[in-house]
């Protein structure tokens, strides 16, 4: 009996020390990873993952470091390596999505996007879907997703702002303008949305009404190179030849 029982403490202690260097070879990675060394860095997650294939952390941090290393197809893999341990990891899914969208495989990197936000109801997230469906050109799409950002947070300007462009693209440019005016409200400076908005009006005829918003935003920024570009337009439709053409020596 007590050679048994050495022999189990022998078996727990040597348990003990190979989570324990497991956990080691994944923190010396991760160290490597942060100072950007991710040649370097690999080798300890693969270290890691040799002493226990069911280390999830170490699996996530390989592909995390592969991608870095711009290996995309080989980070989706380790990544699908921690899925298999667990189908329910957020950042795993995330890691996919991003490795996807890195290769320009839109159409994996929104079905990838998709589950993250079902994992994880984020307004980053649906905000990451609905720039992944704009890219697409799928608008109608993108514009429920900017508004499931605003669901979790009804003053986010940015989720209001790409909303408003999604309309302006679906020519809805009412509801468009909306948005926009929702977004100034929230931030007074948000020199995009007054573009936008100069651009609607613009669209509309109201010339005058258009370099107002174009002007707001160059106050704000006076080297804005979208809002110059604009407000010469319409100072040029408003038959202002000489003050747009001191515009033009600028841009």
């Amino acid at each position: 009996m007590k050679i048994f029982g050495i022999l189990v403490c022998i078996f727990l202690l040597n348990a003990i020390c190979l989570a324990e260097e497991t956990e080691y070879f994944d923190w010396k990675g991760s160290k490597l990873y942060a100072s950007k060394n991710y040649t370097g860095a690999q080798i300890y997650f693969e270290k890691a993952l040799k002493q226990d294939p069911g280390y999830i952390d170490a699996w996530i941090h390989k592909g995390d470091t592969q991608r870095a290393l711009k290996d995309f197809n080989g980070s989706i893999d380790s990544y699908n390596a921690a899925l298999k341990i667990d189908s329910k990891k957020v950042v795993a899914w995330s890691g996919i999505t991003e490795a996807y969208t890195a290769m320009k495989d839109l159409t994996n990197a929104s079905i990838a996007a998709a589950k993250t936000t079902e994992l994880d109801n984020s307004k980053a997230n649906w905000l990451r879907e609905g720039n992944l469906l704009q890219t697409q050109e799928m608008y109608q799409e993108a514009v429920t997703k900017f508004e499931g950002a605003l669901t979790v947070d009804p003053a986010n300007k940015d989720a209001l702002y790409k909303k408003g462009f999604m309309l302006m693209a679906l020519n809805n440019l009412t509801d468009a303008e909306k948005q926009f005016d929702e977004a100034l409200q929230i931030d007074p400076n948000f020199k995009q949305a007054y573009v936008a908005k100069g651009v609607i009006l613009e669209a509309d005829g109201k010339y005058l009404e258009a370099q107002k918003a174009y002007d707001k935003a160059l106050e704000i920024d006076p080297a804005y190179a979208q809002a110059l570009t604009y407000k010469m337009h319409v100072l040029l439709m408003l038959k202002k030849q000489e003050e747009a053409m001191k515009i033009f020596v600028k841009i």
